[in-house]
């Protein structure tokens, strides 16, 4: 099954504009954050034209259809990731919710002093910062796996910092700089076989990868709905029930609650207590509408494209004199994004340039220092990939790319 790209693209209302003096737009930032198919545009506007209620409260229609719809949210989500049980979904914000959410609530409870944590040099800051803060409350040490000259993760680093007895290991499964497809189950296999949990920020492989938490083996697993089309404000948690079950809440209020009184509180059992006061009741349901979508496309279908596009990017890429593409084949299941740079030249001229031309790139550091310090740059242009892009917004992208060499005399 291969994806019908043309008539996709006539789903999304957007990809019809013209930008910077009527330039067609060619959209290569979707890793940052993706554009909305109307089947997702249409779900919330019938939602707020016809059932907008808050949720869990009301005993009135309205109330018990968004309620309705809100749940059926979490089931499609549930669904979608092959989690054995709803309860395990956790409506967050965004990925970098979910991972504090962990960071706090079961790293909270669990990890003392003296404990360590490992992650890994291409990780996003949202799975720096939170275990970091972590680290400074409870007096816990934090090791970190090296990445490899080819952007792979350096395994064998991995097995050694495992020796050691870490209390948990925190994971991208697909890097948000290198489009590194890191192997989660055997990590996850490594992992517990030395006594650790696993948290996996899923942020950028949700949107191009078929999920099944039950074959990756992890033990939490979180990601965004803005980068797979959903709309902004939405992510999910998926932890083990068991887990979740043993957390304190992240955060205090209304709904999260069994019973409260003068005397104290007890919690409502998961998922319930992890989601404290109204939520984006839109934005789930958005978000299950945008996942229903995908599921409609095929996610192999959805994936092989993807590979497709970035290896049509790299051979082109490679022909443009001067410039250096960060995490090369031949890293298994290379997917996108992909970063580069242009000797000589700022990335974030050379974005500037590239806008010109309407194309849409995002130029710095990628919410990702450490990497950035690792391959020995400050930032890089990045262009990443849809379900919506086509080779001709490639050759758009070389085109540009060589007036961003002439302007600057590069290569």
């Amino acid at each position: 099954m291969t994806l019908d790209v043309a008539r996709i693209r006539k789903d999304f209302p957007i990809l019809e504009r013209t930008v910077r003096d009527g330039q067609p737009l060619v959209y290569l930032d979707s890793a940052n954050t993706s554009q909305k198919p109307r089947q997702v545009l249409d779900v919330l506007a019938e939602f707020y034209e016809r059932h907008n209620a808050n949720i869990h409260r009301a005993t009135h229609q309205l109330g018990e259809e968004a309620t309705a719809a809100y749940e059926g949210a979490r089931a499609t989500v549930a669904d979608h990731i092959g989690a054995a049980d709803r309860r395990e979904v956790v409506f967050v914000r965004n990925a970098t919710e979910a991972l504090n959410l962990v960071a706090r609530a079961w790293g909270d409870a669990n990890v003392g002093e003296g404990d360590r944590l490992v992650l890994t040099e291409m990780e996003h800051h949202s799975n720096i910062v939170p275990w970091q803060q972590l680290a400074e409350r409870r007096g816990a040490e934090i090791d970190w796996v090296p990445v490899a000259g080819d952007g792979s993760l350096d395994l064998d680093e991995l097995e050694r910092a495992l020796r050691r007895g870490p209390k948990l290991v925190a994971v991208a499964h697909v890097s948000n700089v290198l489009g590194t497809l890191n192997p989660i189950a055997e990590i996850a296999r490594m992992a517990h076989e030395a006594g650790a949990l696993v948290v996996v920020d899923g942020a950028q492989a949700a949107p191009k990868l078929a999920i099944s938490v039950a074959e990756l083996g992890a033990d939490f697993y979180g990601f965004t709905g803005h980068k797979l089309y959903a709309p902004t404000g939405i992510g999910a948690l998926w932890g083990r029930f068991d887990l979740l079950r043993e957390m304190p809440p992240f955060l205090g209020g209304g709904s999260m609650i069994r019973k409260v009184t003068t005397a104290g509180t007890t919690y409502a059992d998961p998922p319930a207590r992890f989601e404290a006061g109204t939520p984006a009741i839109s934005q789930a349901i958005g978000m299950a509408a945008a996942l229903r979508w995908l599921d409609s496309l095929g996610m192999d279908a959805v994936a092989a494209h993807e590979a497709d596009i970035a290896a049509y990017a790299l051979e082109r890429l490679a022909e443009v004199p001067g410039l250096r593409v960060f995490g090369s084949p031949p890293v298994p299941g290379r997917l996108g994004p992909v970063s580069f740079e242009l000797a000589g030249v700022h990335a974030h001229d050379v974005s500037e340039i590239l806008d010109r031309h309407g194309v849409a790139v995002r130029a710095g550091h990628h919410c990702a220092q450490p990497l950035m310090d690792r391959l020995g740059v400050a930032a890089t242009a990045r262009a990443s990939f849809g379900v919506y892009t086509t080779r001709e917004a490639i050759d758009r992208l070389i085109e540009a790319l060589d007036d961003a060499r002439r302007v600057f005399g590069a290569g």
